[in-house]
């Protein structure tokens, strides 16, 4: 299954590793929210998602900090494509988003959101499993094709 995955596609690349730390770092404010119920940590990742999904700019905060610890230990480069990421953190933005507006109106509809990006963010961390392009495939590509 993991094999058949179509992702949009283009010419830029980021460190593979950087993405995955930010992923964790993703899932460990959502983690945070989810503990505490404050609304900063939830607030924290929406501006991050959004950074990564709608502006040019090389880094996000976290992805920022990722780079910092990969080249701090010495990881290696492992260039991958950027696309399927922008496309996943649009995807996270907008669950962050849900979330971080439901967290002044439902507390728990809010938490239930949260726990789910964070779960897709630890699938990305964990096992280098992008939730976005399973989105891309199975339902955006079907439905918009590949325009």
């Amino acid at each position: 299954m993991m094999k058949n995955l179509v992702c949009p596609i283009s010419s830029e690349r980021i460190n593979g590793h950087v993405v995955r730390l930010t992923g964790l770092m993703m899932a460990t404010l959502l983690a945070l929210f989810l503990l505490t119920g404050d609304p900063s940590f939830i607030l924290a990742a929406l501006v991050d998602y959004m950074v990564r999904a709608f502006t040019d700019l090389p880094y996000s905060p976290a992805s920022w900090l990722a780079a910092r610890i990969v080249a701090l230990f010495g990881w290696p480069l492992k260039r991958i494509d950027r696309a399927p990421k922008i496309f996943a953190a649009r995807v996270g933005w907008l669950f962050a988003a849900t979330a971080a507006a439901l967290a002044f109106i439902y507390l728990p509809a809010s938490q239930i959101v949260a726990a789910t990006l964070m779960g897709f963010a630890l699938l990305e961390a964990v096992l280098d499993l992008c939730v976005g392009c399973l989105v891309y495939t199975y339902i955006v590509r079907p439905i918009w094709g590949d325009a």
